[in-house]
């Protein structure tokens, strides 16, 4: 089967093929004797989560941290109504003019 090559570099796979590896969207490529060698890679997404957890240095007792904040009580003052009891000199609040609006005056039909 042919496979065209795009300007940039795309390469489009035949259907057919494609659904005779399965559903994958990754491929491992390599070049061996003038030959592109395509392999599926399915990449699982908790492997993908390890991955990221290590590049960042974080450890299970980081996780944990995270975990424990995100689940701990909001702070009082950071409830949604804490904003209407603070005094309104702490915003600067310019007053916005509004524009004219000119109506274009038509005939109603005879």
């Amino acid at each position: 089967m042919l496979a065209k090559i795009t300007a940039k570099n795309q390469l489009t796979l035949p259907k057919i093929l494609t659904q005779a590896v399965g559903a994958t969207e990754y491929f491992d490529v390599e070049a061996r004797g003038g030959q592109l060698i395509l392999t599926p890679v399915r990449i699982q997404r908790s492997d993908a989560v390890r991955a990221k957890l290590a590049e960042l240095d974080l450890t299970v007792d980081d996780m944990a941290a995270a975990v424990a904040w995100a689940r701990a009580p909001a702070p009082r003052s950071a409830s949604p109504t804490a904003m209407a009891n603070e005094p309104a000199s702490a915003y600067k609040v310019t007053p916005v003019k509004s524009k004219k609006v000119r109506v274009k005056k038509t005939k109603p039909p005879a």
